[in-house]
């Protein structure tokens, strides 16, 4: 599999990883990285897995009932390398609401290649557009 196949495979398994609720396998994205987003900078597969357990509604089938669509991905590989550019959409449909977009912003990325696998090293994620994330997101409190 070429370099650019394998980082997009990467990037749709993380939008799967947290459409199914694996919190876990979200963080094991990030062992040897960072997440950066509206709540701050976490690193490392617990603190990401934390946030996200911390943040984010579970429904009783295990998931936030969400969809996230990432397309306009733009891959730079430099040898061990790369860096990558893409947009994200986030659908919801929970019980008594209908099916809606709750999120759309951006990724800024950055992968490092390790014993022939790419990993994230860096994920900045910009929310551009906000509609109602009061059935995905936990208020926060004062």
């Amino acid at each position: 599999m070429d370099d650019y196949r394998a980082l997009e495979n990467l990037i749709a398994s993380y939008a799967a990883l947290v459409d199914a609720g694996d919190f876990a396998g979200v963080g094991a994205l990030f062992a040897a990285g960072a997440f950066a987003g509206s709540g701050g900078v976490v690193r490392g597969a617990a603190e990401v897995e934390r946030m996200l357990r911390e943040s984010v509604i579970v429904y009783e089938d295990g998931t936030p009932r969400t969809k996230h669509v990432t397309t306009n991905i733009a891959l730079e590989v430099s040898g061990p390398v790369a860096s990558g550019r893409a947009y994200f959409t986030v659908l919801q449909a929970v019980p008594g609401l209908p099916l809606q977009t709750i999120a759309a912003g951006r990724y800024e990325d950055r992968f490092t290649r390790e014993a022939g696998h790419w990993r994230f090293t860096e994920r900045r994620a910009a929310v551009d557009l906000v509609g109602d994330v009061s059935h995905h997101l936990r208020a926060k409190g004062p």
